[in-house]
């Protein structure tokens, strides 16, 4: 199938898609926690990059990596200066500096592997971040000066840095109401 085709068919139809080299992957629905934990990590950003030069995306905006020719849609994403759009689809945008996935027990081998390495491959990324749904838990994979990808948690107590965007963020308060029993 053609990006072209992809688009038009992505256009009419109920359920998202990912898009990889002519080849469409149905994207697996989320839970209620999942749902939560996105809606909390997004208000979070949006309240703390307010009067900055930054978006804050849920997943109803498509990310397209050039580079590698996937076409997905991150639970949250980032832009910050000059959004750029890719010139065949103008629904999604090519240069986040931040992505955020909460992971899923279907999903997290993926989420860790293929995808985060499609992701790496974004010149614009500098952070790419994953949100434990069992735990409160995130971990930041941040891009060095050196361009290698480093490893930083943060766990119940502490706060999230996410240096991209020049924000701090309480994990407590991103963990409170997504995981009350």
């Amino acid at each position: 199938m053609s990006h072209a085709d992809y688009l038009a068919a992505e256009a009419v139809s109920d359920t998202r898609h990912e898009y990889l080299r002519g080849e469409v992957f149905a994207m697996a629905g989320g839970t209620p926690e999942h749902g939560a934990l996105a809606a909390a990590i997004t208000v979070a950003l949006g309240n703390a990059l307010r009067g900055r030069p930054c978006r804050v995306f849920n997943s109803d905006v498509r990310v397209r990596i050039r580079e590698t020719g996937l076409t997905t849609y991150p639970d949250v994403s980032v832009a910050c200066g000059h959004l750029e759009r890719d010139e065949e689809d103008t629904h999604a945008i090519v240069n986040p500096v931040l992505i955020i996935e909460v992971l899923s027990d279907s999903t997290e081998a993926h989420d860790r592997g293929e995808k985060a390495a499609h992701y790496r491959q974004l010149a614009s990324l500098k952070e790419y971040v994953l949100m434990s749904q069992h735990e409160p838990r995130i971990e930041v994979f941040r891009r060095n000066e050196a361009g290698r990808w480093e490893l930083y948690e943060a766990v119940a107590g502490q706060r999230v840095e996410l240096a991209s965007v020049g924000a701090s963020l309480d994990v407590d308060e991103i963990y409170r109401d997504p995981l009350a029993e």
